[in-house]
């Protein structure tokens, strides 16, 4: 009976335990040997390496090729935050109307999100190579004649539109929930007293959207600094290393370069950035929650 019971007792905490150790195995210890990794000089084809210190993190310092890509990566971040925000709730909004069809409506905004991201890049990889420039031939628009990824000064608007018309389909679900949690007779009332769409939007509606704001903003900003898949499978990094985000040059300098210490430190000062981030957003969301 006491083994019974005492198993009884104690039995839910193994299912608590298996996901501790594969959290453990799978992401705390490769964590620590990517810390460790980086002070040294290993090319991950041997065993063998030398304990360099921070000399891996003073070159950072001088690496134009880390400077090209982490200007890139705040840019295209900061677009994903815009747009993800600015685009999901006017789509949102669009949707919480009461109007026939916005069941498809619904659906179709939110089909690109179950779309694997690399088959995502390469399908668009051939829209921007033959789909669209045989189009601009036969609208006559300059401009779409053209690979739009292949050119230096408009690839960093094509990437952005393909990660946005994918990663749009979550924040328009998260701030249409945050949308459909208001109570109508709060709209109602604002209708009696001839509040505007925008009065409506800006005193009732943005102050429900607020936590789901938060939570979208972190959703970009970790896809934007950890963008890697999309960038891969669509444009490699180029033209002449336009579109190479951190994570790219991390996996370049790795499997490319076989400069793991190297990689390991970028990646190293990629995770401190991060964390720093989300620190500070999480801080002054309880302090504006407060």
């Amino acid at each position: 009976m006491k083994k019974n019971s005492l198993f009884n007792h104690y039995w839910a905490y193994l299912f608590v335990l298996i996901p501790i150790l594969l959290q453990v195995i799978f992401f705390y210890l490769p964590m620590l040997q990517g810390f460790f990794y980086s002070l040294t000089d290993w090319t991950g084809l041997t065993n063998n390496y030398n304990f360099v210190g921070l000399r891996n993190f003073q070159a950072i310092l001088s690496d134009q090729k880390f400077m090209k890509s982490i200007g890139f990566t705040v840019i295209f971040t900061l677009g994903l935050i815009v747009g993800e925000v600015v685009l999901g709730i006017v789509i949102a909004r669009f949707l919480n109307r009461k109007m026939k069809g916005v069941g498809f409506f619904r659906t179709a905004y939110f089909f690109p999100a179950v779309l694997s991201t690399v088959t995502l890049g390469l399908i668009f990889k051939q829209i921007f190579n033959y789909g669209l420039p045989q189009l601009g031939e036969k609208l006559g628009w300059g401009f779409l004649e053209q690979n739009l990824i292949a050119n230096e000064k408009t690839v960093f608007w094509g990437v952005l539109f393909v990660a946005l018309w994918q990663g749009i389909a979550m924040p328009v679900v998260i701030f249409l929930a945050g949308l459909q949690s208001i109570p109508e007779e709060i709209l109602e009332a604002a209708s009696i007293d001839g509040a505007t769409s925008q009065q409506k939007f800006i005193h009732i509606e943005f102050p429900y959207l607020l936590p789901s704001l938060s939570m979208v903003f972190i959703m970009a900003l970790k896809a934007g600094l950890t963008a890697f898949d999309l960038i891969y499978a669509l444009t490699g990094g180029g033209p002449s290393d336009k579109t190479t985000t951190l994570g790219l040059l991390v996996y370049n300098y790795a499997f490319k370069s076989n400069q793991y210490g190297y990689a390991n430190a970028i990646a190293v000062v990629l995770f401190m950035v991060i964390a720093v981030i989300s620190v500070l957003q999480i801080r002054l969301s309880k302090r504006f929650e407060v």
